[in-house]
């Protein structure tokens, strides 16, 4: 009777990356990619590769510039408990006590103090 195809599946292609310094887009399995510190990078999903960016570059040279322009920047503690302090009071269930934020951060509570500090002030400059 009637034959039925087989449905070929076909992959999707795979998105291109992005030369983190010169912008250029080229294959993902041409990328050369790293880590660097960064106080600003606190990922939703990945609490233990908290401090880290992943960078992402066209060739070596530019990889290594890249790295170069981060070990510039300074390293703010208080930036990444920020970060961390967002990402709990972001996540749904509410905060009740400096107790449960330590727990949920795993932070101190002075550490959880000099982060709330850093980001008043930080706004304060930002705002005025």
């Amino acid at each position: 009777m009637w034959k039925r195809r087989k449905h070929v599946r076909r992959s999707a292609p795979a998105a291109p990356e992005l030369c983190d310094l010169c912008g250029r887009t080229f294959p993902a399995d041409e990328a050369v990619c790293g880590h660097v510190a960064d106080s600003s990078a606190v990922l939703p999903d990945d609490p233990l590769h908290d401090g880290l960016r992943r960078v992402t570059a066209c060739c070596e040279p530019h990889l290594e510039t890249v790295r170069a322009a981060y070990r510039e920047r300074p390293f703010v503690q208080e930036e990444l408990w920020a970060g961390k302090i967002g990402r709990v009071l972001a996540s749904g269930r509410p905060v009740l006590t400096m107790t449960e934020l330590a727990c949920r951060t795993g932070l101190d509570e002075p550490d959880i103090r000099r982060a709330i500090a850093w980001h008043n002030e930080r706004r304060r400059r930002l705002d005025g």
